[in-house]
């Protein structure tokens, strides 16, 4: 679970960039915009969704999936927020504004069409 602390500072930064939601769920806590489930908090760290559109932005910072049940464990299409990017707002936008997007697409990928 996130400490209070972290978790006031995350989510004033995020609501500075994109309004925003929050809930408690699974030990963490989920993040929405709009209604799209973006950005997750675990251990002190914020999480971003992911897909190939952004996930080089991560990997490129050297920075890996999130491994809920541990290093051996599966791995979530969510990556770290480099904490340089999560101190500034103006460099926090770009990467939440992609990862709002990626939940977009990725509920739209979800609906299939429904025969007449």
């Amino acid at each position: 679970m996130a400490s209070e602390t972290f978790h006031t500072f995350a989510l004033e930064q995020l609501a500075r960039v994109l309004p925003i939601t929050s809930r408690k769920m699974f030990g963490g806590v989920g993040v929405y915009s709009d209604g799209f489930f973006f950005a997750l908090m675990d251990d002190d760290t914020l999480y971003l969704k992911v897909d190939d559109s952004n996930r080089t932005d991560f990997e490129a910072r050297g920075l890996g999936p999130f491994r809920p049940f541990g290093e051996g464990g599966e791995t979530m299409q969510y990556y770290p927020v480099p904490e340089d990017v999560l101190e500034v707002p103006e460099a926090l936008r770009p990467w939440a504004d992609k990862a709002l997007d990626v939940a977009r697409r990725a509920r739209t990928r979800k609906r299939k069409p429904t025969a007449p």
